[in-house]
């Protein structure tokens, strides 16, 4: 029962639901996704789990995948291949040699199709090899309306995602330094240019001065597609919007809204907590490892109840999960938190090698 309770818990850490009892703002976008950052919980939402093409915003998931990669400063020798992809275009010359942070610039900063499969024929030895790498990290990142079949965005019939899922996406890539360092770029320089590429992210170079990154994509079939993030009042929101015609406006309406209508509130403190629970004769002891933070509204704020849950075989665990907390706002979940035995240890070289040297000489 322990195991079973410990793989749902982690399975769902976050129950995430849109916002309960707002009045939304209208969006010109056929799809749409307002989520706050920390815990992914859905602000607002328009046809979000509907298939789509999606146009540039693919090259999200060519950014991450090339940072992660650690080629980043690797040199790229350009294919004809490269030189010869339809669309947008960072003017790449068949046999140039450039770094691969560079395409990764110009990939998120001028949308070159170019630099997408340069990046994808290094750091995936082919193009289908990098869409297959591609899959494999939506389906891990919980993509599960979403396929990926080149490394740009051009239309395909088996291309497609959604706004919740680039959303999920944007979320998981903004975790990495490297990647909000690049998305948050608003001009940058090759070594092999002697000048420099503007980002095509109006939002971020001049229509909204909390913009902290995103990615624009446009074809006939797919329309404008844009992703892009924005940071106010210690919030981190991600607006997604497809088929958007006036997607400026429709991001700054979501931003606006969003943090106009939500704060981010501590509702657990980190550290030690007594758990009183109803059916228990005496109280549990348990930890937090981090503070809990939420977006909620004044509203919300004040309905908000919780229920703790200490699993019965509690003493027989260590620095190990022995409950959750569930959060409610008018009777509905809304966020799952684990309860853990034990302050979270912390591991220093030293206590490591003294581990070691106890382990080896039989002290424990």
């Amino acid at each position: 029962m322990r195991h079973i309770f410990i793989a749902i818990s982690l399975i769902i850490s976050l129950i995430v639901f849109p916002a309960i009892g707002q009045a939304k703002p209208s969006v010109s976008a056929n799809n749409a996704v307002l989520m706050e950052q920390s815990s992914g919980r859905v602000l607002f939402a328009k046809a979000a789990h509907e298939k789509q093409p999606i146009a540039s915003i693919t090259k999200i998931m060519t950014a991450i995948i090339a940072i992660e990669s650690g080629m980043m400063n690797e040199t790229v020798t350009v294919s004809k291949k490269s030189v010869y992809t339809e669309g947008s275009s960072i003017y790449l010359e068949q046999g140039e040699k450039i770094k691969l942070k560079d395409l990764v610039y110009g990939l998120m900063l001028r949308s070159g199709n170019d630099a997408a499969v340069a990046i994808s024929e290094h750091v995936g030895g082919s193009v289908e090899g990098f869409v297959h790498m591609m899959n494999k990290k939506a389906k891990w990142i919980g993509m599960t309306n979403t396929s990926f079949a080149n490394p740009h965005g051009l239309d395909a019939d088996n291309h497609y995602s959604t706004a919740y899922d680039m959303a999920l996406l944007m979320r998981y890539a903004m975790k990495n330094k490297q990647f909000r360092k690049i998305t948050g770029t608003t001009s940058f320089q090759s070594e092999n240019r002697s000048y420099s590429w503007m980002n095509k992210n109006k939002l971020l170079t001049k229509l909204y001065k909390y913009c902290t990154g995103g990615k624009t994509g446009y074809t006939q079939v797919a329309g404008r597609t844009l992703v892009s993030t924005a940071k106010k009042n210690k919030m981190d929101l991600i607006a997604v919007t497809l088929n958007g015609p006036d997607d400026w406006q429709d991001h700054i309406s979501l931003f606006e809204w969003g943090f106009d209508k939500f704060d981010m509130k501590t509702i657990g403190n980190k550290g030690k907590v007594e758990y009183n629970l109803d059916d228990a004769s005496e109280s549990t002891i348990g930890y937090l490892h981090h503070d809990i933070t939420y977006p909620l509204n004044y509203n919300e704020l004040q309905s908000l109840e919780s229920k703790s849950f200490i699993l019965k075989d509690a003493t027989d665990v260590s620095t190990d999960i022995i409950g959750k907390t569930i959060y409610f706002i008018d009777s509905v979940p809304v966020l799952e938190t684990p309860i853990y035995a034990e302050k979270k240890r912390e591991t220093s070289f030293l206590s490591s090698l003294n581990k070691v040297y106890k382990q080896l000489m039989g002290l424990y």
